[in-house]
């Protein structure tokens, strides 16, 4: 008769609690932080009665935009490294991810362009657009915290999805004014509270 001997797990080296394919979303936050503060940041300066700025029309929307895609262009780039050498259900779901910010910023696009069609208001864009795109990267980023159980995350994506609905309650440059202090100084704290993240992971004790 024999007996099949069960060989002990093998220590890869990595923390029992953390994740091994963990995303690293310094550089990201870093990048919409400063999307929000400069492009929003000039936006709020330069619109009302009294601007504090006198700036050119085309700079906010540039400075918001160069922001945007260098965090968007840094937070794909971390979660194809974190995907290197992961099982096919992680790299699935970060396939259906990354579709879904694909999928929902065309259905802003689609509901932005009918609303201010319907409603013969064009100027509407200005405001809709940068609150709109807060509440869908905010919903996004709850998906992204709870399929990768990263709580910071989480939590940003609530902040943000909060804050820019409520920014619709302000005309300009007030909308601008909370998405820059509210969303900007959130970005700016999760890029500090990342590092603090990915270090405590790193220091947890092994098995």
């Amino acid at each position: 008769m024999t007996s099949t001997a069960t060989l002990p797990p093998v220590d890869t080296g990595a923390p029992a609690n953390r994740r091994p394919y963990e995303v690293d979303n310094r550089g990201a936050y870093a990048g919409f932080a400063l999307a929000y503060l400069l492009g929003h940041g000039a936006a709020a300066a330069s619109h009302g009665d009294t601007p504090m700025l006198r700036l050119p029309g085309w700079l906010p929307t540039a400075l918001l935009g160069a922001g945007l895609v260098t965090g968007i262009v840094l937070a794909t780039t971390a979660a194809l490294r974190s995907q290197r050498g992961a099982p096919a259900p992680e790299i699935l779901s970060g396939r259906l991810l990354g579709a879904a910010w694909i999928a929902a910023f065309t259905a802003l696009a689609l509901a932005v362009t009918g609303l201010t069609s319907v409603l013969d208001a064009p100027e509407l864009q200005s405001v809709l657009w940068p609150a709109g795109s807060g509440v869908i990267v905010g919903l996004l980023y709850l998906a992204e915290g709870a399929v990768r159980r990263n709580v910071l995350h989480y939590g940003l994506g609530i902040w943000l999805a909060l804050t820019s609905a409520a920014a619709l309650s302000f005309d300009t440059p007030g909308l601008h004014w909370v998405l820059t202090v509210a969303g900007g100084g959130a970005y700016a704290l999760a890029t500090a509270l990342e590092a603090r993240r990915l270090n405590f992971l790193e220091d947890a004790p092994h098995d």
